[in-house]
């Protein structure tokens, strides 16, 4: 059963049972008409209470039938709310811990409505690039008042029902609980006190207006059009709240569930539906069981007290989990918890943290110049330079002391997972925790899987990654790993490019107006041109046969690393992260073309963009196909939480499956008859030419 039936006294109580938050597939909706028929057919029973069982009242639609025709199948949830309100007997709504999407607009079809303090309300429909679908933005600005209803309904965040009931004139609760515990017999006790009052009021009767009228959504299309660039979802919200402050209830339902469908079918939110379920996806590894144990981390120990060292600290002392801090010298040492103190002393400040955090987290903070001083902790991280012959001293050290059990990861962005953990005698528990600079920062995680790493190992690192709030995915061994190994395709394009006609700043304000955060070269003068040189030189010395403008090689010759020097692709003024086209480079890039030979062409953006992100996409498929990743939702997790990749386009392998595989493969074979591209890598990779045959995408 997705409901459960009972009757306490002269009240039925109807108790949403779909774990893990009562998601309202059609089962569940199913369950919950027969339970409110039931009651109804049962002379003793005078009122009807519904609640949730476990830790939610109701989360809303079921992640289950996404997509599926199940979703709209009757009774859908409109036709549910229609038998609420159409009940002869008063229905309670008890609300507890969870309450969003359409358990909320559930909510607001029943008579009344008793909360639990603490419990999460929202409509988060807008972030999945949809607004709600089932009367949430006709009802709720009647119960709660415009203002409030369209801020919770554009922005999708969760409100605490004590702060709700707090609002004046609000009648989205006729009461709030005590806690929890008491929430049902106060709810039973609410519905025996109403089973005999009518007319029975409705949600869809009441009053809506702003005084303000036109001038205030005007107001609220200029506030919402700014912030949401891209985004269609949002000013479509205003708009239906407005509708519901112009038009009947009737009218304004048609006008919402038009807008429902209508935005349905945009791009926009085909992607955001995509990273929804790509993220919960991403946290599953096929051959390692949900139930697989995980061994405890209370401790971790970071070697390296550098940038990445000290931001990769900050998050587990962020969780309240105890860190040491090793380096090789006491100066070193010091000027990382320096550092980290600083950036805790900068929140403050600006009022993210309160002192007493700040201080507690301090105390979880301990540092050491020996390794023997780790040899308690559960995680042991390498964070040090990224080099095999120094990472290999650091894991024969840590191998020397860990614990039996003990998981020992390297932060390496690059390197060979396997060989690294050949250095101890423990494969096991040896694996690649690849955090993104800043550490602290960034929500990508990429968990570097060795051939010989354990499946309680990676179950646990994944766990962790929640813990830390990260996204955590999963990648095989290869070089660079799944973003850094496509990022390199992507940057051989952009030199490229150069060499053809483009400068560093055309390139970057085509990438920048198709939605990345900013542009390959800005990217690289970002990170640190330096980086890329000693990848080309590693190359170089293993004879690659991987071809690469020379371009990059020249700038940092120059000693122009980027914003860390205040020169590389652009100049930047001391103190300042502005990007300045530079007459310079532009000349070098000019000077280098002319002595091969080049007579520069015009390069429209359009070709800069497939170039660059077509780049990415072969690569990707050559990923999935060695099974590097293992689904192409991991892939575009990886460019959209760590490479800026722009969200409403869903990721390079989303974004591949919008513009047609076959496209895609036309665009290369284009590419591939350029004598001063690369003709081997526009070769399609097999995956992607089977697909694009076949009719098929990478979904």
């Amino acid at each position: 059963m997705t409901a459960d039936y009972s009757v306490q006294g002269r009240v039925a109580v109807i108790a949403l049972n779909n774990p893990p938050v009562n998601g309202l597939g059609l089962a569940t909706r199913q369950a919950l008409c027969d339970g409110l028929n039931r009651a109804h057919a049962d002379a003793a029973v005078h009122a009807i209470v519904i609640t949730g069982a476990g830790k939610a009242f109701s989360g809303g639609a079921d992640i289950k039938e996404f997509g599926s025709p199940t979703a709209f199948q009757e009774p859908n949830l409109l036709s549910v709310i229609l038998l609420l309100e159409a009940a002869t007997k008063p229905v309670v709504a008890a609300i507890h811990s969870v309450c969003m999407g359409g358990g909320l607009e559930l909510a607001l079809g029943c008579h009344y409505r008793i909360a639990a303090p603490g419990c999460s309300v929202a409509l988060p429909e807008v972030k999945l690039g949809l607004l709600p679908g089932a009367g949430g933005t006709q009802r709720l600005p009647r119960a709660l008042g415009v203002e409030p209803a369209l801020n919770m309904i554009v922005s999708g965040e969760p409100v605490k029902s004590e702060l709700l009931v707090a609002l004046p004139g609000q009648k989205l609760f006729d009461k709030l609980a005590a806690s929890n515990e008491s929430l049902l017999p106060e709810a039973l006790a609410l519905a025996a006190g109403v089973a005999d009052l009518r007319p029975l009021p409705l949600v869809r009767q009441l009053p809506c207006k702003h005084p303000q009228g036109d001038g205030y959504f005007q107001f609220a299309r200029n506030m919402v059009g700014g912030m949401a660039k891209n985004l269609p979802a949002p000013l479509k919200c205003v708009d239906a709240v407005e509708a519901a402050t112009r038009r009947s209830f009737e009218d304004g339902m048609r006008f919402e569930r038009d807008t429902f469908i209508h935005l349905m079918w945009t791009p926009e939110s085909r992607a955001l539906r995509h990273i929804f379920m790509a993220e919960r996806a991403s946290a599953k590894i096929p051959d390692v069981p949900a139930d697989t144990p995980q061994r405890a981390i209370n401790s971790v120990a970071i070697v390296g007290a550098g940038t990445m060292g000290g931001g990769i600290a900050m998050n587990f002392l962020n969780a309240g989990v105890p860190v040491t801090l090793l380096e090789m010298k006491q100066e070193a040492l010091d000027r990382g918890v320096a550092t980290l103190r600083k950036h805790y002393e900068a929140q403050v400040k600006k009022g993210k943290l309160k002192p007493d955090k700040f201080a507690q987290r301090m105390a979880l903070l301990s540092t050491t110049l020996c390794y023997d001083d780790l040899k308690d902790a559960d995680l042991m991280i390498e964070a040090v330079f990224e080099e095999l012959g120094v990472k290999e001293a650091v894991f024969r050290e840590l191998d020397r002391v860990a614990k039996p059990g003990a998981i020992l990861a390297s932060n390496t962005s690059t390197l060979d997972i396997n060989q690294i953990a050949a250095f101890t005698q423990r494969p096991q528990d040896v694996l690649g925790l690849h955090f993104f600079s800043p550490a602290q920062v960034m929500k990508l995680l990429e968990v570097v899987r060795g051939a010989g790493t354990g499946k309680d190992v990676l179950a646990t690192v994944m766990a962790l990654a929640k813990k830390i709030k990260k996204t955590a995915v999963v990648s095989g061994v290869c070089d660079g790993f799944i973003g850094n190994r496509m990022i390199e395709q992507y940057i051989r394009q952009a030199g490229f490019l150069l060499d053809e006609g483009c400068t560093p700043a055309q390139a970057d304000q085509a990438m920048e107006k198709f939605g990345f955060a900013m542009g390959p070269f800005r990217m690289s003068d970002l990170a640190g041109n330096d980086i890329g040189w000693a990848i080309r030189k590693r190359r170089h010395a293993e004879k690659s046969a991987m071809r690469y403008s020379l371009t990059a090689d020249l700038l940092c010759e120059q000693g122009r690393f980027g914003q860390k020097t205040g020169a590389g692709w652009y100049d930047y003024v001391p103190g300042k992260r502005d990007a300045i086209p530079s007459a310079e480079v532009v000349a070098m890039i000019e000077a280098h073309r002319a002595g091969l030979g080049i007579t520069p062409r015009r390069i429209a953006d359009e070709e800069i963009v497939q170039r660059l992100v077509f780049a990415l996409i072969n690569e990707g498929a050559h990923i999935l196909e060695e099974g590097i990743a293992s689904r192409a939702g991991d892939i575009d997790m990886v460019y959209l939480m760590g490479y800026g990749f722009p969200v409403w386009r869903g990721g390079p392998m989303h974004y591949a499956n919008e513009v047609g595989l076959f496209n895609v493969v036309q665009a290369m074979r284009r590419f591939a008859q350029n004598p001063l591209d690369d003709a081997q890598f526009w070769q399609p990779a097999p995956l992607l030419a089977r697909l694009a045959s076949q009719g098929k995408t990478f979904a």
